[in-house]
């Protein structure tokens, strides 16, 4: 039996002195965070921004199998918040519609979450009608017209069903129980609110793809209510995916359980708090980040110089080397090694190694 085949469905209840620690905890961490955003000052507060819901998008997407261009969510949403981007580059369509249902969800956190809205968010998540290779029914509820909606691994003899969600026939009373819910005034606590709405909508899985990231989308639309800004500095995307194993564990037992949903609340607040505690790691990058470009600003360099220093800056993908200026420039091999030669000789990067083993990295002050 599934939980939304109990008879209490969908009444849900806590133990509130098993949550009591981590409740208070995790509220302590947010409130901390959002102190410490506050005393950095506007342009730390929107890097800061932009690195989260990057990393919210890229990491959603991750949780599920897809893999987006990090270059391109962070552009899109440079330019849909008018955030300054030093390498900005274009973006698809797709990436675009998945960055306009995360910025609606945030920056329009105080508006009604309406059924509308979701058929608006899941076709901007598939503009094409297909997922994969599949085609599937874009801003509608699920038919299930080529069977019940099961959440599966393995095929044929090895298949496993971890999850079988409501029949279809049922959806069109049970999205609006849940909406009219998420919309009311709640006397619950905000993060739990945000939890129990993680589960809940997940639950349902109501369209044919696109159900978890719709989910995560509508646990930041809830933490922004709680937080009171659209502005969010952590990512729980990013945390979900290092805890993927242990999420779909919870979720299978939880979903296979009662309607007391105290485990589960744990497991999210626990997660909840992890990933803000992880954002305090992006503030020091982006602070360093920051103060080493206050230097750099100092010295007469050409815009490949920048953007090559912003991606040693930010973590370059394995040695730089003169071929992959050259590459990422491109530009001539000669045009590269000056390049290189200047930086090396105002004293910002150093040469490592020698012959075919030559790279170079920045110059630690």
């Amino acid at each position: 039996m599934y939980i939304y085949q109990r008879k209490s469905w969908p009444k849900f209840t806590w133990n509130m002195e098993k949550l009591a620690q981590e409740l208070t905890e995790t509220s302590f961490l947010q409130g901390k965070m959002l102190g410490k955003m506050q005393s950095l000052g506007f342009d730390f507060q929107q890097e800061t921004l932009l690195q989260a819901l990057t990393s919210e998008i890229t990491q959603s997407g991750e949780i599920e199998g897809e893999h987006l261009n990090k270059d391109e969510v962070r552009s899109s949403i440079a330019r849909r918040l008018n955030i300054n981007n030093d390498n900005p580059v274009s973006s698809s369509h797709h990436i675009d519609g998945v960055v306009e249902m995360m910025i609606d969800a945030t920056h329009n956190y105080d508006r009604e979450l309406t059924l509308d809205r979701l058929y608006r968010w899941h076709a901007a998540l598939f503009p094409t009608g297909y997922s994969g290779l599949s085609k599937i029914n874009v801003g509608c509820l699920r038919d299930d017209s080529a069977g019940a909606m099961r959440v599966v691994s393995g095929m044929g003899d090895r298949e496993r069903v971890f999850y079988e969600a409501p029949p279809a026939g049922k959806l069109p009373e049970m999205v609006p129980d849940f909406l009219k819910w998420f919309n009311r005034s709640q006397d619950i606590n905000p993060l739990i609110m945000a939890g129990v709405s993680h589960l809940w909508f997940i639950t349902l899985h109501p369209f044919d793809d696109g159900n978890g990231r719709i989910a995560r989308a509508i646990t930041d639309m809830a933490l922004s209510k709680a937080e009171k800004t659209p502005y969010r500095f952590y990512s729980m995307a990013a945390e979900i995916q290092k805890e993927k194993n242990d999420y779909y564990m919870i979720l299978e037992k939880t979903q296979k359980g009662d309607t007391d949903i105290t485990d589960w609340l744990l497991w999210f607040l626990k997660c909840l708090g992890n990933s803000i505690r992880s954002a305090d790691t992006t503030i020091e990058k982006v602070v360093g980040k920051a103060r080493l470009w206050e230097e750099l600003n100092k010295k007469n360099l050409t815009a490949d110089q920048r953007k090559m220093l912003n991606m040693l800056i930010d973590g370059f993908n394995g040695h730089l080397t003169s071929s992959k200026w050259a590459m990422i420039c491109k530009c001539s091999q000669d045009t590269a090694n000056r390049a290189i030669k200047n930086l090396v000789d105002q004293d910002i990067l150093k040469t490592v190694g020698a012959g075919r083993n030559t790279h170079y990295v920045l110059k630690q002050n």
